[in-house]
């Protein structure tokens, strides 16, 4: 678990973190350097979750040996299955992360979502609906292997 104090609101308690695979954690289906690390690292205080619509294939041997849960969207209605997914995992204890239009979904549930800007941009709705914007996926993996970065970016 990863204990996030935020002065003037709620601590949040953080058990899984949602990210998605294109223009997040890959570009161009590509997995970017650095977030192996990363993820192996996280994965020892959360349980990570992989969701993709996967538009270049290569999402399961890109992450292949990550200690990860990959799960792969259907073409149709991908941000209705990110919501619904989170939802089942509690969404007060989940941490997602994203860029694309089929992301702001999910972060309007969970307790933590961070959209990050990178090759691919983002889209707009999806940075409103985001509680904190990274520029690149590494520092969104470094806001939860440092949380107190988490603190001072969100007290009130």
């Amino acid at each position: 678990m990863v204990e996030v104090t935020v002065p003037g609101s709620a601590t949040l308690r953080l058990e899984h973190l949602v990210l998605d695979f294109n223009g997040t954690l890959a570009v161009d289906g590509v997995l970017i350097e650095g977030v192996a690390e990363r993820v192996n690292r996280l994965a020892e205080v959360l349980r990570i979750h992989v969701l993709t619509g996967d538009t270049f294939g290569t999402a399961a041997a890109a992450l292949a040996g990550l200690p990860c849960v990959v799960h792969l969207l259907q073409s149709t209605a991908q941000g209705d299955a990110k919501r619904d997914y989170v939802t089942t995992l509690n969404a007060d204890s989940v941490a997602c992360v994203g860029n694309g239009r089929n992301d702001r979904l999910m972060m309007e549930k969970a307790a933590l979502a961070i959209a990050v800007l990178q090759p691919e941009g983002a889209c707009a709705a999806t940075l409103t609906a985001a509680h904190v914007i990274a520029p690149r996926i590494h520092d969104a993996l470094d806001l939860l292997l440092h949380p107190l970065r988490l603190t001072a970016t969100l007290r009130s």
